[in-house]
């Protein structure tokens, strides 16, 4: 018979179980797996093959007009490209939101719904560390997509010998462009796929709100009299869309395009400072909001 003490006794015993006693990688670390495996995840790198068909047919689709005006330039002996870096940019706008809209989600809206966010969160990585890394992994995306078609645009431009100096200098725009372009992109398209856990809804959402705020600011520039010389007070309306924002914004700058009547600019003057201040919001309230959406994860 045992006795009262004897049956709430606890035992201890070693079923020879081994402690961890390697070295704590922390927080550092831990974030930067998270944003090799997130940039990783939006070319659907270590995934089915059917989830790198879009990101990389996307890619192609960005780096063919490049090679094909490559060629042009090389039998055809232009005197110089036939477009210019940051016009190649706007010109092809639809493909880096497109695949911002299809990525987005893969880097936000997954972890949402199969609920391994708190997973993330018990680990030394906080709640700044994923938003961080996320945002990094998607401008580092974006970047790839962008960057990369000028990149070979630069090359055609010396392999056809066309002067260094200037080819450079506006090598140099094209890459602001693509920088203020990914920035813009990427804090507006993680905000929005961090708001569902559905990818669907996420990838309508995002297009739905670049698509729509392009049309309604061209429709408003057109309405004010824009294809009027005169009537300069139209260029506010591209404050309205963040594609047409930057375009404007790039080409006032560096005084790109200036004799085109089709070519977007920023009002002179205060408006350039406006411009700037207006991505510089989106981009900064665009990360604080999704920072936030985080916290009450």
């Amino acid at each position: 018979m045992t006795t009262r003490s004897d049956a709430h006794g606890g035992v201890i015993h070693d079923i020879g179980y081994r402690p961890y006693a390697g070295p704590r990688l922390g927080r550092r670390y831990a974030t930067r797996s998270l944003y090799v495996q997130s940039l990783r995840a939006a070319f659907g790198l270590g995934r089915s093959g059917k989830s790198k068909v879009l990101p990389f047919l996307l890619l192609g689709g960005m780096t063919a007009p490049a090679l094909g005006m490559l060629a042009i330039a090389l039998f055809a002996q232009l005197d110089e490209m036939p477009m210019d870096y940051p016009g190649y940019l706007a010109a092809f706008a639809v493909l880096p939101q497109i695949f911002l809209a299809a990525q987005a989600p893969v880097l936000m809206s997954r972890d949402l719904r199969h609920h391994v966010v708190p997973l993330y969160f018990s680990r030394p990585a906080t709640r700044g560390d994923y938003v961080a890394a996320k945002f990094a992994a998607m401008f580092s995306a974006l970047m790839i997509v962008l960057a990369l078609p000028l990149l070979l645009l630069f090359t055609g431009a010396m392999l056809a010998k066309f002067p260094v100096g200037e080819n450079l200098l506006h090598l140099l725009y094209g890459l602001l462009a693509a920088v203020l372009y990914a920035l813009v992109y990427s804090a507006l398209g993680l905000l929005i796929a961090a708001a569902t856990p559905r990818r669907g809804f996420g990838v309508a959402a995002i297009m739905g709100v670049l698509m729509i705020s392009f049309a309604v600011a061209n429709i408003t520039y057109a309405l004010n009299g824009g294809f009027d010389p005169t009537q300069e007070s139209a260029s506010w309306a591209f404050l309205i869309s963040p594609s047409t924002l930057v375009e404007a914004l790039v080409n006032q700058l560096f005084g790109l395009d200036a004799d085109s009547p089709s070519a977007l600019h920023a009002p002179d003057g205060a408006g350039t400072a406006v411009f700037t201040a207006v991505l510089l919001a989106l981009t900064a309230g665009g990360y604080a909001l999704t920072l936030r959406r985080y916290r009450n994860v």
